[in-house]
């Protein structure tokens, strides 16, 4: 099947900080859920990140460890997996969360209800809370948008999988009209990844996207503001930019995009803001458009 993504302003309203919602709005509800994307939504983000990992069968889903362990009632890795498998577990429990600096509030009396036990609406917004998210699906909720939303999609590595990751995310994206956007238009897609080897995959395949080089530290390698071939963005982390804020400088001199993670405190914003980067991922994306005075 073929999904028609809806047609967009090939020049939408851009802002001077773009906010994006880091694994949906995952201070206000459980990470990679529907729930967290659709708040985001709501919330007015400019885009939704995610991580993708390759199920056992096949199938991409919204999960950033490589094991469940930590975001759901039950254990393994996501690639030893299959769908039906994480489609049993409860991604609300959120049993990992007092070792997870990132882990998101949640509604703990919501957390013990039995899905069983609700019925309609409220059994729907449960569902929509605890269940595991596969992409496709969170690519629906985007195409559903009455509003232009873009989507970062963070491939992990390494994985046993390699470099079918891409070639399913490619497939995926073009079943959506996504992954050959014309010139004339910006894509309302990017890939991220922490592996130059994943974007230069993404790179060949779909020259169309936009591709992000995530950083944890500022290597050697990249300091002078260069980026691995074909990449036109870098992801450098907010440690990088408060302890080396003249990268960010040095990064645009040479023609680069920056898109800072994982931003949530007044001050990193402010920072960011002053900087000029191009986008800012949070948490906590209603806050954040609140403090830029965009609600």
């Amino acid at each position: 099947m073929t999904y028609a993504y809806p047609a967009r302003d090939s020049r939408p309203e851009r802002h001077s900080l773009d906010v994006v919602a880091h694994r949906g709005a995952s201070e206000d509800a459980p990470e990679h859920t529907l729930a967290a994307y659709r708040k985001a939504i709501e919330d007015g983000a400019d885009a939704l990140e995610c991580d993708v990992r390759l199920t056992a069968d096949g199938h991409l889903v919204c999960v950033h460890d490589r094991r469940v362990n930590r975001t759901s009632n039950g254990r393994g890795a996501v690639s030893g997996l299959e769908l039906a498998d994480l489609a049993a577990l409860d991604f609300g429990s959120w049993k990992g969360q007092a070792t997870d600096a990132e882990a998101p509030d949640r509604d703990p009396d919501l957390d013990r209800v039995s899905p069983a036990s609700l019925p309609g609406e409220a059994d729907d917004d449960h569902r929509d809370r605890t269940s595991v998210l596969t992409l496709e699906r969170l690519l629906e909720l985007v195409a559903d948008a009455d509003r232009r939303v873009e989507l970062a999609i963070e491939t992990k590595h390494p994985t046993r999988w390699a470099g079918q990751v891409e070639e399913r995310l490619i497939t995926l994206l073009d079943r959506f009209g996504l992954a050959r956007p014309p010139k004339d238009e910006p894509s309302p897609v990017r890939v991220m990844s922490f592996s130059a080897r994943s974007l230069y995959r993404v790179h060949l395949a779909a020259p169309g996207i936009p591709t992000v080089y995530l950083m944890q530290f500022l290597s050697p390698r990249y300091r002078d503001g260069r980026l691995p071939a074909g990449v036109g963005i870098a992801g450098p982390s907010i440690r990088i930019v408060r302890n080396n804020p003249e990268f960010v400088s040095r990064l645009q001199r040479a023609g680069n995009g920056v898109h800072v993670w994982t931003v949530n405190e007044p001050e990193d914003v402010e920072l960011c803001a002053r900087l000029g980067v191009d986008a800012v991922i949070t948490n906590r994306p209603k806050a954040v458009l609140t403090q830029l005075g965009r609600r």
